[in-house]
């Protein structure tokens, strides 16, 4: 299958307007785990490959992803015209190439972690994060 035939289907799956609202979904849904994780209602050891240390390191680690996060919500409040703004469509569709690379990426990582949910909740998850950021790419910026 060539680009165009991918690019055609995932077009007649979910329209644009569905991925953004869904792919904002997630990321509220990820940021409210990732607070779980950070005041420890959830244990720290199902999350990072299982690979963190101590609460101090975990807390670094969450920190971050939180502001990733954010800085996403951003990024889709600005490709869908919620927030308006004058940053070329461009530089917007580059940021968002670089969370559909890692997705895919965090996807390899996560079919190797220790922890079985890590594997069998957020492989998928990172997986369709992909497939939803993608759908948002292939839309133009005024088509919402």
């Amino acid at each position: 299958m060539n680009y165009e035939n991918f690019k055609r289907k995932i077009m007649k799956i979910i329209s644009q307007q569905q991925a953004l609202k869904s792919m904002l979904a997630l990321l509220i849904a990820v940021i409210l785990f990732h607070l779980s994780v950070f005041f420890q209602i959830i244990p720290y050891t199902i999350v990072w490959a299982g690979k963190l240390n101590n609460v101090q390191e975990m807390r670094v680690f969450e920190s971050v992803s939180l502001l990733i996060c954010i800085f996403h919500i951003t990024v889709l409040l600005l490709k869908g015209n919620y927030i308006k703004n004058k940053i070329p469509t461009i530089i917007i569709n580059i940021v968002l190439w670089g969370f559909v690379a890692l997705f895919i990426l965090n996807t390899v990582g996560n079919l190797f972690a220790k922890s079985s949910f890590e594997l069998y909740f957020f492989t998928p998850l990172t997986f369709i994060s992909a497939l939803l950021s993608l759908r948002i790419l292939l839309g133009k910026k005024s088509s919402f």
